[in-house]
């Protein structure tokens, strides 16, 4: 659309301004040049004189897709180039403009951890967990908060570089009956939404650990994943639950948990399988491997709310790959972020 009204300013140009020009290289450099790969939520054009003329600038916006792919049994597929995979949106082809085999980008990465009643007996086992993955996974370029939830959600340390003050926090969790688990997504995602609005670029991460359930009713579970993908937040839900017989375990709550990994493009795993050190583990490798797909949309079909996204590697054979990338992104997000 932006394109298109460009391309109205020009012609009204040429029909009622005999000195004002623009050639058709100079937009295709304005559109292929104005943005960069982290600049990518912005959408404008604007006008300025240049020699008698008038040149018209446009700057289109640059939709970040972080995949990962995995095979059949799991394993993690590596050496995949730009020309392996294939982009639409609404169903329409993208251009592939912006490739990275593995993401370099920082980390603004939310660490959420459920102190609540129903998952305290585990609370010193999520603790070490958590300390021995951010001293691992935490580079010079990162950024990491913690939050704990239980009957309130708590920032207990602010987004920081210093593992040791990470340290300092889970030591302080303190805990609460009830379990916010929504008001955490909701709050995790708009905090790392004001992380990358200030400037700060990268990769937007919550990592939650959880049982799954939600006693709050506060924030409600679609009003969570909006945020989250609004805010182009990838979650990773570690899911810690009792039991797996127990009477009182939350199979609503784990399905929610798995459905939101799914809807952002990131992934889920099961404390109970290897434990948490493990499931910590694959979060980290999860997110050292992932592709970096970009592109300007082109094409869109007018007064979408919600575009869809799909990723394909049209050379696989099917379910060869599981794919993993975030489903979408809401266009008034993407044209004001």
């Amino acid at each position: 659309m932006i394109l298109r009204r460009g391309l109205a300013i020009v012609l009204f140009a040429a029909l009622f301004v005999p000195e004002a020009s623009l050639s058709a290289q100079t937009a295709a450099a304005a559109q292929d040049s104005a943005v960069e790969p982290q600049g990518a939520n912005n959408a404008s054009s604007t006008a300025t004189k240049e020699d008698g003329g008038y040149l018209l600038h446009v700057n289109v916006k640059l939709v970040n897709v972080f995949t990962n792919v995995t095979d059949s049994t799991g394993a993690i597929v590596g050496g995949l180039t730009k020309e392996d995979f294939f982009v639409t949106e609404d169903g329409r082809p993208q251009r592939i403009a912006v490739f990275e085999r593995q993401s370099e980008l920082p980390l603004n990465l939310v660490l959420a951890i459920d102190t609540s009643g129903s998952v305290h007996k585990d609370l010193p086992l999520e603790q070490d967990a958590a300390r021995k993955f951010v001293h691992a996974l935490l580079r010079g370029q990162d950024q990491i908060s913690l939050l704990e939830f239980a009957t309130d959600v708590r920032q207990v340390v602010p987004f920081t570089n210093q593992a040791n003050r990470i340290d300092r926090g889970l030591a302080s969790l303190r805990g609460g009956p009830a379990t916010a688990l929504y008001d955490a997504i909701y709050l995790a995602s708009e905090n790392l939404a004001r992380q990358t609005a200030s400037g700060r670029p990268g990769r937007k991460v919550l990592v939650l650990v959880t049982d799954g359930g939600d006693t709050a009713n506060t924030v409600t579970y679609a009003e969570a994943l909006e945020k989250a993908l609004r805010g182009e937040v990838m979650v990773y839900s570690i899911i810690d639950v009792p039991i797996e017989a127990s009477a009182g375990r939350d199979t609503g709550g784990e399905h929610a948990l798995i459905t939101l990994a799914e809807q952002t493009g990131g992934k889920y795993f099961y404390a109970n399988t290897g434990g948490l050190d493990k499931a910590f583990a694959q979060v980290s490798e999860d997110l050292r491997t992932q592709y970096l797909l970009g592109y300007y949309p082109a094409n869109q079909p007018p007064g979408l709310d919600f575009h869809r996204i799909r990723v394909s590697v049209p050379r696989a054979a099917q379910d060869a790959f599981d794919i993993r990338y975030r489903t979408g992104y809401y266009a008034d997000t993407q044209a004001t972020n």
